[in-house]
């Protein structure tokens, strides 16, 4: 699956431009890397590297998923709050000291984003 970084993320600031209480994302697992899909669209990428794969293991960890094995793939519905940290996450790089801190600041973010859904579900 070939995706620009500018075409994913022109899809996920559309997506993320009006709020939403859930939506339904899937993060698949390819030999190459880890996508974050909606409505099998990317949105957010992160390639097979040691730093890909820490960056997406802790994108997942944002959505309150884990990342699947090669091959499979995991879905879930979260706000549009948790989401945009999400893809937040996907786009820091790891390696420097000062993305670490942001990376702490988005997790605590999308877990309250994520506490505050479950609480309000009526179902």
């Amino acid at each position: 699956m070939s995706v620009s970084r500018r075409s994913t993320q022109e899809y996920a600031d559309a997506l993320l431009a009006s709020p939403s209480a859930r939506i339904s994302v899937t993060l698949k697992r390819w030999t190459t890397g880890v996508t974050l899909l909606h409505r099998r669209r990317a949105i957010a990428r992160c390639h097979a590297s040691r730093v890909g794969l820490w960056t997406a293991a802790f994108m997942a960890q944002a959505l309150g998923v884990d990342i699947p094995p090669v091959g499979e793939a995991v879905t879930t519905q979260v706000s549009s709050g948790t989401l945009w940290r999400a893809v937040g996450i996907s786009s820091l790089d790891l390696r420097k000291r000062e993305a670490r801190v942001l990376l702490q600041r988005l997790l605590e973010e999308a877990e309250m984003q994520r506490a505050v859904g479950t609480g309000a579900e009526s179902h």
